[in-house]
């Protein structure tokens, strides 16, 4: 991830976007100076992970929204571990998603084949009811990330669109720009484009992994 610059420990990254947000506004003849020195304290560059769980509505129906704050809290509980164990950081928790943060877009997929596996692991010992899933968007750029609990960017929004509306369950999509940083020879990816009114979105569907990366 690209170092970011120094700043005054006292002063949260939310408190200072705030400020250089607000110069912003009201001066406009300096936006080009500060939107670089916002770029030069938030931006990194990083894949970015987002979940949703799959049946929110239907479960909610049919038993309850605390049955169904009970299985996004054994969601939570089994995505963490996939998450931290291949070098992510866990950004937040909103509702039925989950963000987070890798160094490469190649974590970011290793990550999301072990959540769905977590997944699986615990659908094995569960009631029906309680089954676990979700879908998977993945994206890799340039991120503004505030105070390690949120992230902007053009590559988390396009994640977004395609992990909560376009894939399917235990589907992983991921941007172009995340598919072209993946290692060569390492996964099987299909080509797809969606439409959602007047935007396009070309994507790529996981379909599976050729060989394990070698331990070095």
């Amino acid at each position: 991830m690209k170092e970011r610059s120094s700043k005054s420990s006292s002063s949260s990254d939310s408190a200072l976007l705030g400020r250089l947000l607000s110069e912003r506004n009201q001066f406009s003849e300096r936006t080009s100076d500060i939107d670089t020195q916002i770029r030069e304290a938030f931006e990194q560059n990083v894949a970015v992970l987002v979940l949703d769980m799959v049946g929110f509505s239907r479960l909610t129906v049919e038993y309850g929204i605390i049955h169904y704050l009970a299985m996004i809290h054994q969601m939570q509980e089994a995505a963490r571990p996939a998450v931290t164990a291949n070098g992510g950081t866990l950004i937040k928790q909103d509702a039925d998603d989950i963000f987070a943060i890798f160094q490469t877009p190649a974590a970011a997929l290793d990550s999301a084949l072990d959540i769905f596996r977590a997944f699986d692991a615990v659908n094995s010992v569960v009631p029906p009811e309680r089954d676990i899933y979700g879908c998977i968007g993945i994206g890799y750029g340039e991120t503004l990330v505030i105070d390690g609990k949120d992230i902007f960017g053009s590559e988390v929004n396009i994640a977004c669109k395609l992990g909560e509306d376009l894939a399917g369950k235990s589907e992983i999509l991921l941007t172009s720009a995340a598919y072209r940083a993946l290692p060569a020879n390492r996964y099987v990816c299909e080509p797809v484009t969606f439409r959602i009114s007047e935007m396009e979105i070309d994507a790529y569907r996981y379909e599976r992994s050729l060989f394990p990366e070698k331990v070095k």
